[in-house]
């Protein structure tokens, strides 16, 4: 069954998305403040001071910098953070503690419209926050344009793939507490193997093969190219893999929602 087919999914969800901005629009500054300190911290850490140790890398035959080869890595980093938490933590805070979701349950949006906003709004603080860190970055001369404008419309595809991923285990998660599972069994693993700090050509074979499992290594791989000016069609794989991957989540977020609200 098409759980996004249905009269109950209209363009209505995007109130959930403005109700969301206007909360946000608050306390905005204060929310602009971690894309904005976290690459300066990490770029110094380990581009500069890491870096001054590893020097220059090879990759796909070229050699680069290493802080040039961190820089990519840490864009995706910032979106799949970015979205993740705000679907599981901030939106169960909404639907567990603020009783936002049954307030706008008793309108006529349906259960699905609330989601699926939810989910867009995810994929909107990625967007946003990519924005901000991609300006610091490209202060550093890390990022090649026109190309690197691409990777803003590439942050909110890949909001909604791990937004998505965040709403399922809203659904799923019985306590606020509990995220700490998943975000050490699914965010960790991948912020370490999915070719941010090192090539996975260094890997063993069997750890490349479940790298390549993971949509972060993808979202590195095509937001690594972007960066350094690169333009091959085997990024166009990654980008299919985050499509296919979002439409797989969805329906699942939907559904574990679903069970969680409608009893």
């Amino acid at each position: 069954m098409n759980l996004l087919a249905g009269r109950d999914v209209t363009w209505r969800f995007m109130r959930v998305w403005q109700r969301n901005f206007i909360v946000y629009r608050r306390i905005w500054k204060i929310n602009f403040l971690p894309p904005i300190l976290e690459p300066l911290f990490y770029l110094l850490a380990f581009g500069l001071g890491f870096g001054s140790l590893v020097g220059k890398i090879v990759y796909q035959g070229r050699e680069i910098q290493y802080v040039a080869f961190i820089a990519p890595a840490l864009l995706s980093v910032n979106m799949m953070y970015n979205a993740f938490f705000e679907n599981t933590y901030a939106s169960f805070v909404r639907m567990y503690y603020q009783k936002t979701f049954d307030a706008i349950m008793a309108t006529p949006l349906s259960l699905r419209e609330v989601i699926l906003g939810e989910i867009a709004w995810g994929a909107t603080k990625s967007l946003m926050a990519t924005a901000v860190m991609l300006g610091v970055v490209s202060a550093f001369g890390l990022v090649a344009y026109p190309h690197g404008l691409l990777i803003l419309p590439l942050s909110f595809l890949a909001g909604v793939a791990f937004g998505a991923v965040g709403m399922v285990f809203t659904g799923i998660t019985p306590t606020i507490d509990m995220f700490n599972l998943p975000v050490f069994l699914f965010i960790t693993p991948m912020f370490l193997f999915s070719g941010t700090f090192f090539p996975l050509n260094d890997l063993p074979t069997w750890a490349q093969k479940v790298a390549a499992a993971f949509p972060l290594t993808h979202l590195v791989t095509v937001t690594r190219g972007l960066c350094l000016g690169i333009m091959s069609r085997d990024y166009l794989y990654g980008i299919f893999y985050l499509i296919v991957f979002s439409l797989l989540w969805i329906p699942l977020a939907l559904k574990a929602m679903e069970r969680r609200l409608i009893r």
